[in-house]
């Protein structure tokens, strides 16, 4: 809590033209966001209880779309990621700093 996913989320929105606000969809689980040329998908699963939630939500449509998924708290659903992704990894270091690790998986 309070590392900055979701700050990072506005700025990579941002670089890919997303002109409208950029929030947290913690309650709404997944918010949709509009590039000029994509779609992203910006998930939240921190309040889900089991993976059945996820698929009842019908994830599949959206981490199979095509479209960018970016997704906060991805722990909560590991045996439902894709075989290939990119993990960020954003560990606090100090009051206004952190350290980011970035692996393709």
């Amino acid at each position: 809590m309070g590392a900055g996913k979701t700050t990072l989320i506005k700025v990579l929105c941002e670089n890919l033209g997303v002109t409208e606000p950029v929030t947290s969809p913690t309650f709404s689980i997944v918010n949709e966001y509009r590039g000029p040329a994509n779609t992203i998908y910006h998930f939240d699963f921190y309040r889900l209880k089991n993976q059945t939630e996820a698929l009842d939500m019908g994830y599949e449509e959206y981490f199979y779309s095509g479209a960018y998924c970016f997704i906060e708290w991805p722990e909560k659903i590991p045996g439902l990621l894709p075989d290939r992704y990119v993990s960020v990894r954003i560990h606090v270091t100090g009051p206004n700093s952190r350290q980011i690790i970035i692996q393709k998986i």
